[in-house]
């Protein structure tokens, strides 16, 4: 089975020329607030098209604690315009569908998980990838791995969720922040930027959401 795209493109411009205005953006409301696409190891519920021999995560990988600089304070603490400016960043991007469903927009790096009634269960930042490998549009999860590896061992990732391919043929989906050598390959602190190769990097936690979220199937609705 490939990912497929089952709906047209979102409207507004493409991503390529709202990253510079987007991670200026969601810069300053972080300091208020104060890879490649890859191969699968291994299928927790469906194999992929290229299974490859399961590795298990690095040393490092476990555990990652909550970053509170990531995961924010609650609204009483932040001053009026830095309230405004985070109910204004975290609101559901217009257009971005109905029903149950995952919305990634690449322009604030922000991922909002759509119960059915239409209620947001959580949103949070996540680091999209540095190249305009992905068209705004409507596709579904088509595989998952617990444990994945990185093309030409860039790295070790869990809870990848896929969801489309990339111009290359690699997989496009959500993980959590890949660990090389020991080490993650960005800090939490830099999420809301563009920081990945193809995939859409998530906190560990935030990670865990989205899998337990997104079963086979589950749209996803990615917007400029």
């Amino acid at each position: 089975m490939t990912g497929r795209r089952t709906g047209s493109g979102q409207g507004g411009p493409r991503y390529g020329r709202l990253a510079a205005l987007g991670s200026s953006l969601l810069v300053t409301a972080v300091a208020v607030l104060g890879g490649t696409g890859v191969l699968p190891s291994s299928a927790e519920e469906e194999a992929p098209v290229v299974a490859l021999e399961s590795a298990p995560p690095r040393a490092g990988a476990e555990p990652e604690p909550e970053d509170p600089a990531v995961a924010g304070a609650p609204a009483a603490a932040w001053g009026e315009g830095a309230a405004a400016l985070r109910r204004a960043m975290d609101t559901l991007p217009a257009r971005s569908g109905s029903g149950r469903r995952v919305v990634f927009s690449e322009s604030r790096q922000r991922v909002w998980l759509v119960e059915g009634s239409g209620a947001v269960a959580s949103t949070y930042l996540v680091s999209g990838s540095l190249t305009d490998n992905l068209d705004p549009g409507t596709y579904e999860v088509w595989s998952r791995s617990l444990d994945a590896i990185g093309i030409d061992d860039s790295g070790t990732m869990r809870y990848f969720v896929r969801f489309t391919r990339g111009p290359s043929g690699a997989a496009i989906g959500f993980h959590d922040i890949p660990v090389d050598d020991g080490e993650r390959v960005q800090s939490r602190l830099d999420l809301g930027t563009p920081r990945s190769h193809g995939c859409i990097r998530q906190q560990r936690s935030d990670a865990r959401l989205m899998w337990a979220f997104a079963p086979l199937g589950t749209e996803v609705v990615v917007t400029a």
